[in-house]
């Protein structure tokens, strides 16, 4: 990832709520946290690696760039849940989208695909609670409002994460870009720029515990929805 093959990123240099705990108390509160986690983390994906490799042809991990704290673009690691270049055809997800493998459909209900973002927070790349990292050709159309979002470490949950987590379903199968840009995105960047402006610790517990009850809802309504249909 050269440097110079990169498009010109925004800059900040407005306020930010909290920098001290955005830039310091924050970072070590991810550190401390990921290392806590990363046993039983790594003793988790061990057999979900596993599975990604049996369950269709390709790497294990799926490395894509994306926009990242102060402007450097970074690559987030999460479990491969689609065919090999997938991305080269669209990069939304469709509702029923036959590039989805069958790990990466239980994966992706279950959040389990976002695992590896746990080296992303060991690294400084990520934080447990920020905007999501978006692909470059979004952050490099941020408005100059928006440009705060780069500021702060996106992370691996976030508001938008919650209201949006069914994502696929609102895109649709027909254009899901056009209709993640159309419907979607504006409302995500006004989230990503609201939390970068009202980050506290208070905020990022409420969104975290938030972000582990909407995916138990998620997980209950799949069961039901297998349930009904006969298959449970």
């Amino acid at each position: 990832m050269s440097k110079k093959d990169l498009p010109e990123m925004p800059y900040w240099d407005g306020p930010l709520s909290h920098p001290f705990y955005s830039k310091v108390v924050k970072r070590i509160l991810d550190l401390v946290l990921a290392l806590i986690l990363l046993i039983p983390g790594i003793v988790l994906m061990i057999p979900l690696a596993v599975w990604v490799k049996l369950d269709s042809e390709g790497p294990v991990l799926y490395r894509a760039v994306r926009g990242g704290y102060h402007n450097q673009p970074f690559r987030i690691y999460k479990f491969r849940s689609m065919v090999v270049d997938a991305d080269k055809t669209g990069g939304c997800t469709a509702k029923n989208d036959a590039r989805v493998t069958r790990a990466g459909r239980i994966m992706r209900r279950l959040k389990m695909d976002e695992l590896p973002q746990l080296f992303n927070i060991i690294k400084g790349e990520m934080s447990f609670v920020g905007p999501r990292p978006e692909l470059l050709l979004y952050t490099t159309q941020y408005t100059e409002e928006q440009q705060c979002i780069m500021w702060v470490r996106p992370g691996v949950t976030d508001r938008s994460s919650i209201e949006y987590i069914s994502q696929d379903e609102i895109v649709g199968e027909e254009d899901p870009v056009g209709n993640f840009e159309r419907l979607i995105l504006p409302r995500k960047n006004a989230l990503r720029v609201e939390y970068a402006k009202t980050q506290s610790f208070g905020l990022d517990c409420a969104l975290m515990l938030e972000t582990v009850r909407g995916v138990f809802r998620k997980a209950e309504d799949a069961v039901k929805e297998k349930g009904s249909d006969g298959r449970v």
